[in-house]
């Protein structure tokens, strides 16, 4: 187990425990935090999230399908979806419904618009 603690504006909403490899959408559902999301299947880009942890900065293999969503969102540019690999950072944009929750505990921060 480990623990992910949900922020907006810098400001804690919830601290919950997780497995390692559970869908942070699915754990932010169960724990019925605040984190909007329409399709849950990684196709809208609704649950984009950022993650701060003690492992950063490192890089991060993202798939074609969580950058295409990006892109068409408008939340990455063109030359970050053609990588497919990513800077692992705290200002990273990911979507909740493509992240498997680590062993390590995490820092979700949630869009104010969310």
């Amino acid at each position: 187990m480990t623990t992910l603690q949900f922020l907006r504006d810098g400001q804690p909403l919830a601290e919950v425990d997780a497995s390692a490899g559970d869908l942070l959408i699915d754990v932010a559902r169960f724990h019925e935090v605040p984190l909007h999301w329409r399709c849950g299947q990684g196709t809208c880009g609704t649950c984009a999230v950022h993650i701060a942890h003690a492992g950063q900065p490192a890089t991060v293999k993202v798939g074609r399908k969580e950058r295409n969503v990006l892109l068409r969102a408008g939340l990455i540019d063109a030359a970050q979806a053609a990588a497919d690999t990513w800077p692992d950072t705290p200002q990273t944009v990911r979507l909740a419904c493509h992240l498997l929750v680590t062993d390590a505990p995490w820092q979700v921060t949630l869009p104010q618009d969310n």
